[in-house]
């Protein structure tokens, strides 16, 4: 009985979604959105259950889980493999495969990209779990949000890892299907003033899209009065106009009064774009990441939508995961990696992943801390980049040291909120000629348009106060005090797309890098400092 309900679900839904197209906006009729809806979230929980069922037998029986995800990455290895795919136990695996490491020289830096949601990486267990697994958990936490033209996604990658063809029938999206251009996707959600759910892919795309919206308001207002999407409202264009002229804080709340949560995906480089958006624009609203977009693609996934600060359980499926020790008090590596049960509450690991396209075992960089754990695998919280740290004079300032110490000068700036940084060694731009190596470290503020040396030279006092390394270095003279320049507002956005055009995906790179090594990146900022 319960499979002829699945098939007949499977079959309504391709037709459903052939009268979807054939009608327009305006016309089309109540009952069949929320027929619509209700096949699509039928579906949808009976994938889930599916899913959570899976994912409850492999997170207790995660060693059996592991072995069955190594066999499946060296069954589905392209080309030849050096190892007995039938019997191969995890002895055979280290020692026939050594583990590799993610390079952050300046010639690869161009290629480092997270991969589209097309691309194999994202065919894993992983992604497809935090993507139903995801929405169930989010419709518990906000009931209601996902209800018909209740969510709007206003860049052109969906924030949800795995790609389900009636997943914009589930969320009741207003866009419509296959909308690419994000004018058009930012105007729909515009119009719409009943939203509850916002999405974008990432953080920093969605301050992009603010800032934005904040510069072109006026003509996007006259658009939607001009009825540019096919219907005149030139109420709708007078409450947009109202509610930025109120200035950034709460803008989203004015603009969609029944909004509760926005959904990104996380990946490195977003916490100073989610702070700014909680701060101002996003004021009062809740943030969740279904998923955790690692350097070499989605790697854990979120079942705790009420918890403020990511909490993301490692999955015992594909890819394959395992642990590299960081030595406390350090950045180093231990010798050798451990399984997802060997590892321990508060500890800090390097990810290390194997996929099968081309059967590596690859160190991602991406350092996580366990917090807890759900049946018996890890929930971690992701802690910082490895590949993102600072050395000029034989010092290690990672991700996280420097971050908190712009944080505490910014917070010394009278007015200044952060909105995005990145650093350059001097060396890169041949900036420390009859001067010691430092550090130069651009930033895009809102709310102070001028630095003046009393406020650039914070950041160093900050930074000497978060290392002891640093400092000692400062104090012989064997490092510059730090350089900070501000630049104009939209200057990251210009960098994103820089990267995105040197990169070797035609979508945008989701992570955002906080040290620059390339000169030609470097200089692109240099040319839009204003302080």
């Amino acid at each position: 009985m319960l499979l002829l309900w699945l098939l007949l679900l499977l079959l309504l839904v391709p037709l459903l979604a052939i009268l979807w197209q054939q009608r327009s906006r305006g016309t089309r009729p109540c009952w069949l959105i929320s027929l619509q809806h209700r096949v699509a979230w039928g579906m949808l929980g009976w994938a889930a259950a599916w899913q959570q069922w899976r994912l409850d037998w492999s997170t207790l029986n995660v060693g059996q889980s592991q072995q069955q995800a190594l066999m499946w990455c060296l069954k589905k290895a392209q080309g030849s493999c050096c190892l007995p795919r039938e019997d191969t136990d995890m002895r055979t695996f280290w020692n026939h495969l050594p583990l590799t490491q993610t390079s952050h020289t300046q010639e690869e830096e161009s290629e480092e990209t997270l991969p589209s949601p097309s691309s194999p990486w994202y065919h894993g267990d992983a992604s497809l779990q935090a993507t139903l697994l995801g929405l169930i958990t989010l419709n518990k936490a906000y009931p209601e949000v996902l209800a018909p033209g209740s969510t709007a996604c206003v860049t052109p990658t969906s924030p949800w890892p795995c790609s389900v063809p009636w997943l914009g029938h589930a969320l009741g999206r207003v866009s419509p299907d296959g909308a690419k251009d994000p004018r058009t996707l930012l105007l729909e959600a515009l119009i719409s003033p009943g939203l509850r759910v916002l999405e974008a892919r990432t953080a920093v795309e969605l301050l992009d899209v603010f800032v934005g919206l904040e510069a072109d308001g006026e003509e996007l207002a006259e658009a939607i009065a001009a009825g540019i999407l096919g219907t005149l409202l030139p109420k709708r264009a007078a409450e947009l106009k109202e509610a930025l002229e109120q200035g950034p804080r709460g803008l989203a709340r004015r603009l969609w009064p029944k909004l509760q949560v926005v959904v990104t995906l996380d990946s490195g480089g977003q916490a100073e774009a989610v702070a700014a958006l909680r701060v101002l624009w996003c004021q009062g609203l809740a943030f969740f990441s279904p998923a955790y977009a690692a350097s070499g693609g989605v790697v854990a996934l979120n079942l705790w939508p009420e918890r403020p600060q990511g909490s993301y359980l490692l999955p015992p499926g594909v890819p394959f995961i395992e642990l590299l020790p960081i030595k406390e008090g350090t950045q180093e590596e231990a010798a050798s990696t451990l399984l997802l049960t060997d590892a321990q509450r508060e500890k800090e690991y390097e990810l290390v992943l194997t996929k099968h396209t081309s059967l590596t075992r690859c160190r991602l960089g991406d350092v996580v801390q366990v917090v807890g754990t759900y049946n018996q695998c890890p929930v971690v919280r992701f802690t910082c980049r490895l590949g993102q740290t600072l050395n000029v004079r034989g010092e290690v300032t990672d991700e996280t040291v420097f971050s908190v110490a712009l944080a505490q000068a910014v917070g010394q700036w009278p007015g200044a909120k952060l909105l995005d940084h990145v650093c350059v060694e001097s060396s890169v731009l041949d900036s420390c000629e009859g001067s010691a190596p430092h550090y130069e470290v651009f930033v895009e503020l809102r709310g102070l348009r001028n630095l003046s040396e009393e406020n650039r030279d914070k950041l160093d006092h900050c930074l000497q106060e978060a290392s002891a390394q640093y400092k000692s270095l400062r104090f012989r003279g064997s490092v510059g005090p730090a350089k900070v320049h501000l630049v104009r507002p939209g200057s990251f956005k210009v960098l994103r797309e820089a990267l995105a055009a040197c990169s070797s995906s035609s979508c945008r790179p989701p992570e955002m890098p906080r040290v620059i090594r390339l000169r030609h990146l470097a200089q692109l900022l240099q040319k839009r400092v204003i302080s």
